[in-house]
């Protein structure tokens, strides 16, 4: 683009951008703020969009208004992506608390997501330390420590060896 030709207007610019970045995969409103008001790598290098806060809020309105933006599904699906990667609750939480979701939409979907936590953790636990689990004090708080790391909550973790015992 020559130096004399007018640039689109930075709504216009900033909605093309935004409809992109959520044609990949749901963010979070927060995240997809974040996305808009970094700096575009231009022919020249980083580029900053000289848009107002308004225009900022009229695209994330437009983004829900089309159904482009939805914290709700952003949140499900975040939740089922992480638990099939063998993250425990916990750990999902304080990532969506990151990534700008309220506790309360986070609890609210935390109760409706139909996920064993108890039986996941045992998931995990056997793929790493294989079948059968191990008996031992030593060995069971390896174990525990490594859950722990992966997000899983204390209980579930100490369901494990009550539930599955032989």
């Amino acid at each position: 683009m020559s130096e004399s030709t007018p640039r689109r207007p930075a709504y216009n610019r900033l909605l093309d951008r935004a409809v992109r970045i959520l044609g990949v995969r749901d963010h979070s409103e927060q995240e997809l703020r974040r996305k808009l008001m970094a700096p575009v790598m231009g022919k020249k290098g980083p580029e900053e969009i000289d848009a107002s806060a308004e225009d900022y809020d009229r695209v994330i309105a437009w983004c829900y208004e089309h159904n482009y933006l939805d914290d709700n599904r952003f949140i499900a699906r975040f939740i089922a992506s992480r638990s099939r990667k063998g993250y425990g609750p916990q750990r999902i939480r304080q990532e969506l608390n990151q990534k700008g979701i309220y506790r309360e939409a986070t609890e609210r979907a935390m109760r409706e997501c139909e996920i064993d936590w108890c039986e996941q953790a045992r998931e995990q636990a056997v793929r790493k330390y294989g079948e059968p689990l191990p008996k031992e004090f030593s060995e069971k708080v390896k174990i525990q420590r490594f859950l722990l790391y992966r997000g899983y909550l204390m209980e579930d973790i100490q369901d494990i060896w009550r539930n599955f015992a032989d």
